[in-house]
């Protein structure tokens, strides 16, 4: 049996008072979730680097650039 028909079966055997305090929290649900889809829809997409650019520079040691490194670079691709 699936939930809803389990949930059904037992709302059923409730008083009509209490079926319409089940309906409002089921409401009160989806109005939480569509709260949630909003807040999630409006956060700005930012790229990577915006998002990290508090660690950049924050490691001593290691090449400056692999960009210029070319015995870095050597034979990248080929394995």
């Amino acid at each position: 049996m699936s939930i809803i028909q389990t949930a059904t079966e037992k709302m059923r055997s409730l008083p009509r008072e209490k079926q319409q305090e089940v309906l409002d929290f089921i409401e009160f649900l989806q109005s939480q979730l569509a709260q949630q889809n909003i807040n999630i829809e409006q956060i700005e997409p930012i790229s990577f680097l915006a998002a990290a650019q508090q660690f950049a520079g924050c490691v001593d040691g290691g090449p400056g650039d692999l960009a210029t490194n070319k015995q870095y670079l050597e034979g990248l691709g080929t394995e």
